[in-house]
């Protein structure tokens, strides 16, 4: 908890100093583009996977972000989707008794690769070893277990913000799940502040050429529209880290039409 805390009070000193900066040398406000004028940033991660985990472990860590990756590993039970699962930052917390298969899918080779190195390192388990998949291939594209069913558990972190079309993503996920299984997103994006969105805003297309991301999307907009059924929403760090957890439509549930 102390380092919770203190993690929260470092990001909040970062931000709030961006904020002074920019508005003390700015002029006109940016505006947050519409989805469909988001470029295509997936390229970004075959270019940045064999320095992504240095990059980002200390601002993760600072974050309580790992405290977070843990809580939501530890809920996978049976056949298990990680979605969008870069290099596998969340591969050490997976509890292997819990599980049946595990499959992980990126369309990064290069980050599932390190994601793979990462596996073996932590789980040598050869019964996991033996019904673990890496499976490269655009998550918004049907996804099944290793004997054809749907998965128990699904789970995704920081995915929204890097997929050229988040909602069909999103439906595909809920497609992935079983009725009766569950979904959970750890995600960033849209800040509850205005001053903080306008620094999202301002350098949201600097960050997606380097890092992959539009850390500036309205997740609990994009998740309203996949029609997922949302049990639950935690908001941390002033709003721009969004823990929320759901299961799949209910059969022949009207979806809100996708709004770009």
């Amino acid at each position: 908890m102390p380092l919770y805390v203190s993690g929260v009070g470092f990001y909040c000193l970062i931000v709030y100093g961006a904020y002074v900066y920019i508005t003390n040398n700015s002029e006109a406000p940016v505006l947050s583009k519409p989805l469909n004028e988001q470029k295509d940033t997936s390229h970004v991660y075959d270019e940045i996977a064999p320095t992504y985990d240095s990059g980002i472990s200390t601002s993760e860590f600072w974050m309580g972000l790992p405290l977070l990756r843990r809580w939501m590993v530890k809920k996978a039970t049976g056949d298990v989707l990680e979605s969008s699962a870069g290099t596998g930052r969340n591969m050490k917390y997976y509890n292997v008794g819990k599980l049946r298969s595990i499959t992980f899918v990126d369309t990064s080779s290069p980050m599932l690769e390190v994601a793979k190195q990462s596996f073996k390192e932590h789980h040598q388990e050869k019964w996991l070893q033996a019904r673990a998949r890496f499976v490269i291939q655009d998550a918004a594209a049907p996804m099944r277990t290793p004997s054809g069913n749907k998965f128990d558990t699904v789970i995704q972190s920081m995915g929204i913000c890097s997929h050229r079309s988040p909602v069909q993503l999103l439906r595909s996920l809920g497609d992935a799940c079983k009725p009766e299984g569950t979904i959970i997103l750890l995600e960033h994006g849209r800040s509850h502040y205005d001053w903080l969105n306008r620094i999202l805003d301002r350098y949201a297309d600097k960050h997606a050429d380097t890092w992959g991301c539009w850390w500036n999307r309205d997740i609990e907009g994009i998740v309203g529209q996949s029609g997922l059924k949302v049990s639950k929403v935690k908001r941390y760090h002033l709003g721009t880290t969004y823990w929320i957890e759901a299961q799949p439509p209910s059969s022949g549930e009207k979806r809100i039409e996708e709004v770009e």
